[in-house]
């Protein structure tokens, strides 16, 4: 009461108090069951995990440090690019990049990777896993003592090779062990392998000491010795000629050499380090494409043996796998760095123009946010200096909008109807004091960089904030100044405060949604409440502690903010108080998050959990641990998910909020709640369903409370016509006898009602003999003891109720008594409370057949009259419940917290 009596009059309030009493009498005991339950939450046995999150997928995630394979389908005349991605693969077709399959998860990252006509061949730890669809595993290869780090398709059989120098040929389709070779490691360890074309079970070594062996696989014997070269086997590749093969070298040296004259027919040198891939093209240009560990691709001409062309920063990591298309001026090469491309070679001059890509963050991303009301689009800014956009939906939806320096804070305008007018993004950089401006519509940098002339180079940015009509930009600086500039123009509006408005780096600046009022934060402990077209301080606020970040949520008012003492405070802006207090993490605060409704705050902190603060009730209702701490987190507009990035991951994981597509209970967690482990989501949707949400259990009973009127639960078809019934005969009624059908039907008749019943066998006439006689003696048969009658009307449907009310008239073999018994019956009913609407709608078709005669007997009138008493009764208790709840309803969605 405290928190409203400030904004009412000493009248009003009294009258408001004395008007809610009974209602803050049940808001007291609900606080008191609250904190009663949370005193003894110790004693329940809590669920494990999160309650109202579960892992949907990952975003963003296309490639890793391990070579794609291409792949051919026949039937469909097409090539596909299957690429590892953590504990899955993922198959895109090279036509248009999009994505045709994501496997089923593994339990461990994937270490290689191989494929031929039927199978995907992938290595996890001492294990070969086959795939079959791209999707399932149909086989498993078991028998390794170390890990496996080289896979070979060999016809009906595959070739593993683990960090022990142990060689296993496995038969694909019976998964036994065909043939295991043993290498020395220290004489020749084994760092490649193929199979030389046209060579007939012969599979060819390389080695890390520069030796190669060709051996037969079939016969188990070693053929042939090649001294090869100072330098370790990095790749080996068959050319397009019969007994030619490339070797690649970690000295950068390629030799093409004829293993079966053992000639080196040409060398190469590559000076960017070893040689990490080989590929040659078929379509009748002699070029060799080479990669390497900085990202850079050599192409050499084998005519002419030189270098023709160098293709720079292909990637921003090493090259993973590169490989010409057969008998197309296609390469694909993908990376470390998160992407794939697909490089065509129609130019003049030898080098390839790309073609199309699917490329991530090949940096962690630093902080991600829901652009648009619909949440089908995620704002991500990663230390790669990029800013992109990833679909919820769909990946074609994905797009990039450029590149900068390191992104540490990034704001986009949320609704606007002059959004394509002018830059609706701005973000601030890691280091720099320019703040950066960025076109949504056009996905790519805007044209202003606002940066402020009257300071020196030694400043830098710390928060940003955009108004909700995307006019201004609010910018906070490590100086403890703010600036105001306007988007359309970038021109500088004016600043808060006279010289300076905190006393330390501003940590946290937000406007609200009207445009009335900016609140700051700084590392002198305040926060500032300004006006914001005035400028002008209304309020400041001492937190006592140095605050990290600030987070508001604009359609209730409420400032999240999170001190450096691992704590979070909430304040009101409406009020200007701190209305709650919230400790339980143990590392800083990364990042908050309110829910749509601003019921929930959701905080990551560095020590690796993600914790859902309930408001309302001031309440822990969910944490759960992640093996990366989460340095950013976004909800949905929607509500549907939860969007987070990790440290040291390139993704954007999906969290599906639970609560909408179920009933989920929440339970306030105790101080020393321990929570669990929760994977990282995969890239396959819903791979993480299998999650503890326990509920509950309660049964409800039929009556909650003496007090409470309770409805039936039949269908409103069942009573709400019942006045009306004559008139739906007389609409629906037949325009000409029904047609008796010339033969029996094949099956067994039913007797006529609301729930079908096969009408006996032996005696066809039962049905309609007890129908006479239940019309002859109603009393005996609508009257039984307890609740035969309510229960035998509500098995009627409309025409059959009617049919018995009638019934109880003298002149239809009825009589008073039996009539007076009805109306005991309706009172039974009233009294006990349940059944309310059946109770009613009984009475109006009782009063509307026999109102007359009613009128005509004593003993009648006088039942009627009790029962008129016990509806009057009800009602006014109804509307006395109905009031309370009205006042309560109201006073919770005006109440502050």
């Amino acid at each position: 009461m405290e928190g409203i009596s400030g904004n009412l009059s000493r009248g009003s309030y009294n009258s408001l108090k004395s008007s809610l009493s009974d209602t803050f009498q049940c808001y007291t005991r609900c606080v008191h069951a609250s904190k009663t339950l949370k005193n003894h939450s110790k004693n329940v046995i809590l669920p494990a995990g999160s309650v109202i999150f579960s892992g949907f997928r990952a975003l963003g995630l296309y490639s890793n440090h391990l070579s794609h394979v291409v792949r051919y389908h026949k039937k469909h005349r097409e090539f596909y690019i299957v690429t590892a991605v953590g504990n899955c693969f993922h198959t895109y077709n090279v036509k248009k990049l999009g994505i045709v399959a994501v496997s089923n998860a593994l339990p461990e990252d994937i270490s290689y990777l191989a494929a031929d006509r039927m199978l995907v061949y992938v290595a996890i730890g001492k294990k070969v896993s086959a795939f079959a669809r791209n999707k399932e595993v149909v086989h498993m290869y078991t028998g390794h003592g170390a890990d496996v780090h080289l896979l070979l398709p060999f016809g009906d059989h595959i070739i593993s090779v683990d960090r022990g120098n142990a060689v296993i040929v496995w038969d694909v389709e019976s998964e036994e062990e065909y043939l295991q070779i043993t290498f020395d490691k220290v004489s020749f360890e084994v760092s490649a392998v193929m199979h030389p074309s046209t060579y007939l079970n012969k599979i060819l070594f390389g080695s890390s000491q520069g030796g190669l062996q060709l051996w037969n696989v079939k016969s188990n014997k070693l053929l042939y010795t090649f001294t090869g070269w100072p330098s370790g086997v990095t790749v080996l590749q068959q050319t397009p000629a019969v007994d030619v093969v490339g070797v690649g070298l970690s000295s950068g040296q390629i030799i093409i050499h004829n293993i079966k004259f053992d000639e080196s027919l040409m060398k190469f040198q590559q000076d960017w380090g070893p040689v990490t891939s080989l590929s040659f093209r078929t379509d009748g240009h002699p070029v060799m494409a080479a990669g390497s560990p900085v990202g850079h691709i050599g192409l050499w001409d084998l005519e002419e043996k030189k270098l023709v062309c160098q293709m720079r920063d292909a990637h921003n990591t090493a090259i993973a796998g590169l490989t010409f298309l057969h008998g197309e001026p296609l390469l694909i090469t993908n990376g470390a760095d998160n992407g794939i491309r697909v490089w065509i070679f129609d130019t003049a001059g030898g080098g390839g123009r790309l073609l199309r890509s699917r490329l991530g963050h090949s940096a962690p991303p630093t902080k991600v946010q829901h652009h648009g009301l619909n949440g089908h689009h995620i704002l991500s800014a990663g230390q790669d200096g990029t800013l992109q956009s990833f679909s919820t939906v769909h990946e074609r939806f994905n797009r990039s909008l450029g590149h900068g320096t390191i992104i540490i804070s990034v704001v986009g305008k949320i609704a606007s109807a002059r959004q394509s007018d002018w830059d609706s993004i701005v973000a601030c950089h890691r280091g720099y004091l320019m703040t950066t401006t960025w076109n949504y519509q056009k996905g790519s940098m805007g044209a202003h960089k606002l940066e402020p002339e009257r300071f020196n180079k030694n400043r830098a940015l710390s928060a940003v904030d955009i108004t909700s009509c995307g006019n201004f930009v609010v910018v906070g600086l490590s100086s403890g100044h703010i600036d105001v500039y306007n988007m359309q123009s970038g021109m500088r509006r004016g600043q808060y405060g006279e010289d300076e408005a905190h006393r330390g780096a501003v940590r946290g600046v937000s406007v609200d949604g009207l445009n009335q009022l900016t609140v700051s934060a700084g590392a002198d402990k305040l926060v500032h409440i300004w006006k914001f077209k005035s400028r002008k301080l209304v309020h400041s606020i001492d937190l006592g502690t140095t605050p990290v970040t600030t987070h508001l949520h604009r359609d209730s008012g409420m400032l999240a903010v999170a001190l450096d003492d691992f704590t979070l405070n909430v304040l009101d802006m409406e009020t200007k108080r701190i209305v709650r207090k919230f400790s339980g993490h143990r590392g800083q605060v990364n990042d908050m998050a309110f829910s749509p409704d601003g019921r929930w705050l959701i905080t990551a902190a560095m020590d690796c959990t993600i914790r859902t603060w309930d408001l309302p009730s001031g309440c822990l209702v969910d944490c759960f641990l992640v093996d990366f701490a989460a340095v950013s987190l976004t909800m949905s507009p929607t509500g549907d998910f939860l969007a987070s990035s990790h440290v040291d991951n390139l993704g954007i994981y999906l969290w599906s909020n639970n609560t909408l597509c179920g009933m989920v209970s929440l339970r306030p967690l105790p101080a020393d709640y321990e929570p669990t482990v929760i994977m990282l989501p995969g890239t396959c949707p819903g791979q993480d369903a299998d999650l503890n949400t326990e509920m509950i259990e309660y049964e409800s009973p039929e009556q909650l409370d003496e007090q409470l009127v309770t409805l039936s639960m039949l269908a409103d078809s069942r009573w709400k016509n019942l006045l009306h019934l004559d008139i739906i005969k007389k609409r629906n009624k037949p325009k000409e006898p029904p047609k008796v059908p010339k033969a029996a039907p094949f099956f067994m008749p039913t007797i006529p009602g609301l729930i079908p019943q096969f009408a006996p066998s032996e005696d066809s006439n039962q049905g309609e003999q007890v129908y006479t006689s239940t019309m002859n003696n109603p009393s005996s048969s609508l009257f039984p003891p307890d609740d035969g009658p309510v229960g035998m009307l509500k098995e009627m449907g409309p025409s059959g109720i009617d049919a018995e009310l009638r019934g109880l008239a003298p002149d239809m073999g009825g009589d008073v008594s039996v009539l007076q018994g009805f109306l005991k019956m309706v009172a039974s009913m009233l009294d006990s409370k349940r059944d309310f609407d059946l109770a009613q709608a009984y009475l109006a078709l009782f009063l509307k057949l026999h109102l007359r005669l009613i009128s005509q007997e004593p003993g009648l009138m006088e039942e009627a009259s009790k029962v008129s008493e016990k509806l009057e009764d009800t009602w006014t208790s109804m509307q006395t419940l109905f009031n309370q709840s009205l006042c309560l309803l109201s006073y919770t969605k005006s109440a502050l917290l």
